[in-house]
């Protein structure tokens, strides 16, 4: 199956966009662009300069003769809700510092594209944009502690693999800790006191550290449905108390809130 189209990050900083319409869809592209730090500009501003250009005119002849002029002077074009006149598309942005999502649909659906955003936005935590800056500035150490490529590609990968020591759903990721001792384990612990029965009632935070728990120890009355959203492989412990030392690895303790 071919792609519909490739996507591309983009420099903007500095670089002048044509920019051409009113209103608010225009000024949604604008906030955009200059959250990119390009220079906009209007269509006989900086001429020469300009490779890309967005159309945001509401009629319909109006616009047509504006692509058409900017596409002839080889400009490319993205047109406002006019996909069939598009040479690239804006998709939707989840933005976490050096890490960037995007979300295209190739024109086809912008809301959709707007949806799987939202979803996107509450499952990514903020700290992967730091835990980007910590691989960034630890690249002299890994390599010295890893001289291999495949060796340290396969500790970075594991690493950054679900329950990992950096796993980027995980809690606080710490590269500095990591490459102190990478053969180190994993070892937390978390108490869980549950307001409802509801496994849709879990907090993000909570049902991301129970799908990376090597060890659950739960109450009699914590319901499956719950205990289901562990691992399943993990270690299931029914008991009044977790023991004062949990062992090794990613251990948490639920427990129900009285009346829950």
């Amino acid at each position: 199956m071919s792609l519909h189209s490739l996507p591309l990050f983009v420099r903007l900083a500095g670089r002048p966009v044509i920019l051409l319409g009113e209103g608010e869809p225009a000024e949604a592209k604008r906030r955009l662009l200059e959250r990119a730090g390009a220079v906009v500009v209007g269509e006989d501003a900086a001429a020469a300069l300009a490779i890309v250009a967005i159309v945001a005119i509401e009629d319909e002849a109006t616009a047509l003769a504006a692509i058409g002029r900017l596409k002839a002077r080889g400009v490319l074009v993205n047109a406002v809700d006019r996909p069939d006149h598009c040479d690239f598309t804006l998709p939707a942005i989840v933005e976490r510092g050096a890490v960037i999502v995007a979300i295209g649909t190739g024109g086809v659906s912008a809301g959709l594209a707007a949806a799987l955003r939202q979803r996107l936005e509450m499952l990514l935590p903020a700290t992967l944009g730091t835990l980007a800056e910590g691989l960034h500035a630890g690249r002299a150490a890994l390599r010295a502690r890893f001289p291999d490529g495949a060796a340290r590609r396969r500790a970075i990968g594991a690493a950054l693999a679900a329950g990992g020591a950096l796993d980027p759903l995980g809690e606080a990721p710490d590269v500095a800790r990591w490459l102190a001792d990478p053969a180190a384990g994993v070892s937390r612990h978390h108490v869980f006191c549950l307001p409802s029965r509801d496994p849709d009632a879990l907090t993000l935070a909570q049902a991301r550290v129970l799908a990376a728990a090597d060890c659950v120890y739960h109450r009699a009355d914590v319901p499956a449905a719950i205990l289901d959203r562990a691992r399943a492989d993990a270690q299931r412990v029914a008991c009044d108390t977790a023991p004062a030392d949990p062992g090794a690895g990613i251990t948490v303790d639920l427990t129900m809130a009285p009346g829950a």
